[in-house]
């Protein structure tokens, strides 16, 4: 028998709708009959719920009922609501480590001087401040236009990183601290084979501090120059392809070479999610990152506001007390940003997330933990900080998914795979990415857009575990050199967006 609902968990007092349903259909689990049409990926009562009862998903509230709920009614906005949500982060208190993987697995990445391995090999035209980002793409242009590229066949592309910001900010506080590690953190990138910086000269994010003395890149490859030092527009331009060959030469000398996949770091993302992303795609990405963790890779697991209300399942994960505090330190730090800010932590999901299916922030961060499978979280770190450690972490990060993949990137991950049930088109060079679809119907109609579908382990009755190493094997081939879709339909220009924090005088 094909089924018509899911239930996820014996406490729950749902079920998830798998398909659009009519007023008196009988859901698969309870025997329920419906109360009304009900579209897929939307819950069920599957008992009496009293005005002010939990309602429990994955065996966890995801709020209380706003009016007394019937047996088959729709659950959704208009009769759901957040409540309290006190949780018991029991620290460190189910931190099992993963056993090993028993076979030794290995792609073919760029070896660069510090010891990382790149999945691509890119040339990055970074700028300091907004007013260099034209040049950026002026030089870019001025270099794809002659054919500069023919001659360094190893060289995968150039990437102009321009953004917003770089001044008319303090040089003090959380902003400055927070767009430098983002840039130095991308100069630093093993996907870049090279890198030059591009500044305009009297901006607050000054190139000498930047650099500061120091070997950004252990390989040296990163020539800089400003703007107004060079005398203008059009002599940067010339100045910029005569370092840009430097650059190139440099680059073109790496080619493709076995790694181990511990190199591998992932940055875990979700955007467009719906009432399937808990259940197909997460999940099937939990295992995946759970295969890549045995095999001594990393996972990063980011958008802090979309963990809120299922922190405690990370924080019971954490090797210690210490790196769970500092998780739930983060979070008090992002309800006084949302506080002095004007903001409420529970303004999530949005309307694209609750047309799928979602209500609550608690329930959408359930099934978004979900992505970071089943190993102890072994650090907390801050937006675009360096990752040291290998194994399963937490980046901090807005749940804007462009300004939170640029923190990924910048903390030093080499690809991304990213889930969505509502549909989503964007790349972010130099890091490929994997789109992944969390129902068929979506897959279907933007196949041009989606790298796997995971609707079919509810279609199909494929396992979460068959598709985790499914995805697994493709993480192998893209990091390998195989291009993405996205990659195919040459986005990641426009999708470099630091996380702009403070005032802006």
């Amino acid at each position: 028998m094909i089924k018509n609902s899911i239930c996820l968990h014996p406490a729950d007092n749902i079920e998830i709708a798998l398909r659009d349903l009519k007023a008196g259909d009988i859901l698969t689990t309870s025997g329920v009959a419906t109360g009304q049409a009900i579209a897929r990926g939307h819950k069920i009562a599957t008992a009496a719920i009293p005005a002010g009862g939990n309602v429990l998903r994955y065996g966890q509230i995801i709020g209380q009922a706003k009016v007394d709920i019937a047996a088959g009614d729709h659950i959704h906005v208009h009769n759901l609501g957040m409540g309290e949500h006190a949780q018991d982060y029991a620290f460190a208190s189910a931190n099992t480590p993963l056993p090993a993987a028993t076979e030794a697995r290995t792609f073919m990445g760029y070896k660069r001087a510090d010891g990382k391995v790149g999945t691509r090999n890119y040339i990055g035209i970074l700028t300091t401040v907004n007013c260099s980002g034209s040049v950026a793409r002026f030089i870019t242009e001025a270099a794809e236009k002659s054919g500069f590229l023919d001659a360094f066949p190893n060289v995968d592309g150039i990437v102009p990183i321009s953004h917003g910001t770089g001044c008319g900010m303090s040089t003090d506080g959380e902003g400055y601290a927070t767009l430098f590690r983002t840039l130095s953190g991308y100069a630093q990138n093993p996907n870049f084979g090279g890198i030059l910086l591009v500044g305009l000269g009297c901006e607050v994010m000054q190139i000498p501090d930047l650099v500061g003395g120091r070997r950004i890149r252990q390989d040296g490859m990163l020539r800089y120059m400003t703007i107004q030092q060079e005398g203008g527009t059009r002599k940067t331009i010339e100045r910029g392809l005569e370092e840009l060959r430097g650059v190139a030469e440099f680059a073109n000398r790496t080619t493709r070479t076995p790694a181990p996949v511990s190199e591998i770091t992932i940055g875990m993302q979700c955007g467009g999610s719906d009432g399937y992303s808990g259940i197909t795609a997460n999940p099937a990405l939990g295992y995946a990152s759970d295969l890549l963790v045995r095999h001594g890779g990393t996972t990063i697991l980011s958008e802090t506001s979309e963990v809120y209300g299922a922190e405690h399942l990370l924080t019971r994960r954490a090797e210690t007390a210490e790196i769970g505090n500092k998780l739930i330190e983060r979070l008090k730090w992002w309800e006084d940003y949302c506080a002095r800010n004007g903001g409420e932590m529970d303004n999530n999901p949005s309307p694209g997330n609750k047309k799928g299916g979602l209500t609550t922030i608690l329930e959408k961060s359930l099934g978004a933990v979900a992505k970071g499978g089943t190993a102890p979280l072994l650090g907390v770190y801050k937006f675009g900080e360096k990752i040291d450690r290998k194994g399963f972490v937490f980046m901090d990060s807005p749940g804007f998914d462009p300004c939170s993949v640029t923190g990924q990137v910048a903390s030093g991950a080499n690809l991304i795979v990213f889930t969505t049930g509502r549909g989503s088109v964007s790349g972010y060079k130099p890091t490929p990415c994997i789109k992944i679809s969390t129902n068929s119907e979506m897959y279907e109609r933007m196949k041009d857009d989606m790298d796997l579908n995971c609707g079919d382990i509810v279609t199909q009755g494929v396992t979460i575990e068959e598709k985790g190493k499914e995805l697994f094997e493709l993480i192998i081939r893209v990091a390998s050199g195989e291009q993405t879709k996205s990659e195919e339909l040459g986005y990641g220009g426009a999708e470099f967006v630091p996380w702009q924090i403070g005032a802006v005088m």
